[in-house]
């Protein structure tokens, strides 16, 4: 039986492809060092943890950390506030950037169509601390635009930062200004690759531009929104810790305080190093278990799944 000869490569092609390989050091490095190595510290969950006992000595408790959590005040609320403000977040901001790649895309001005994108993508680049500071000035009682404004029409000033009813509308609100350009940049990309001579048909068959968007556009960014929303999904228990930090208080604690800023005041404030992990781990395992369940549905009625 007569066997194919393996194509040859020569010694300047295996360089180049030596030279390309050598460009994912720096992100393998970084998920060694960043990710991967500290995942050894999760052992401390598990322990009654002493920085000057280590790793090794430090006494074995088990579950005991979890077994707190579990049945302390604070758990169904944290839960209750981390899926809630998750679930919102995507519900509204989630289809936002797809509204707006669809309504760029109808625009035929190519200048226009620009600018308008370019505008979009400023929010973008605000330091989330800068944004909060905009924020809690803009919300402000006393000097804020927004009560400005509600005086003018003869309403009473609000103490937005202090309501916890307001606090997830200004954070969902606040989301989809700051990320709606920049996130459509990617549905924006799979319409341009989509077949031109597609809308030429459905304007001979004398379609619309909402039957064109509704069995063109959306059929050919199905894909990308499953893929995206699955991601999102999986990210429901990783909700924008440092947001969240900047424009909670404790008297909006009831509404606002989730499990990754409950982590933070219970290791870095409280000192409660083995504690603050157990529940850390808790936020990661739920996060996983998410992701698999919305890929396995995804799987099973779609023909779009991470894996």
């Amino acid at each position: 039986m007569r066997t194919s000869a393996k194509p040859s490569v020569s010694k300047r092609q295996r360089k180049k492809g030596l030279i390309l390989l050598t460009f994912m050091i720096p992100g393998l490095l970084f998920y060694l060092v960043f990710h991967y190595a500290p995942m050894y510290g999760t052992l401390i969950a598990f322990q009654d943890y002493n920085p000057f006992l280590g790793f090794a000595k430090s006494p074995w408790v088990g579950f005991k950390h979890f077994d707190e959590f579990f049945h302390s005040l604070y758990f169904w609320r944290l839960l209750k506030n981390t899926f809630l403000l998750s679930f919102e977040n995507i519900i509204f901001s989630f289809p936002m950037p797809i509204i707006f790649a669809l309504m760029m895309y109808e625009v035929k001005h190519n200048r226009l169509r620009s600018a308008i994108q370019s505008l979009s993508y400023f929010p973008y680049f605000i330091s989330i601390v800068v944004l909060c500071g905009l924020i809690r000035n803009f919300t402000s009682p006393s000097t804020g635009v927004i009560n400005a404004l509600i005086e003018a029409v003869g309403g009473t000033p609000i103490d937005f930062m202090s309501d916890p009813a307001w606090f997830r509308p200004i954070y969902i609100i606040s989301g989809i200004w700051q990320g709606m350009g920049w996130n459509s940049i990617i549905y924006y990309a799979t319409l341009t690759s989509v077949d031109v001579s597609l809308y030429e048909a459905a304007d001979i068959d004398g379609a619309n531009r909402l039957h064109k968007i509704r069995y063109i556009s959306l059929p050919a960014l199905m894909p990308t929104i499953i893929t995206l929303l699955l991601v999102n999904l999986g990210n429901m228990m990783n909700v924008g810790f440092e947001k969240v930090m900047l424009l909670y208080s404790p008297a909006t604690y009831n509404t606002a305080d989730i499990i990754s800023t409950y982590v933070y005041r219970s290791g870095m404030v409280s000192l409660q190093y083995s504690y603050a992990a157990a529940v850390g781990l808790f936020n990661s395992l739920i996060g996983i278990c998410l992701i698999v369940i919305f890929n396995l549905l995804a799987r099973r009625f779609t023909s779009t799944s991470l894996w």
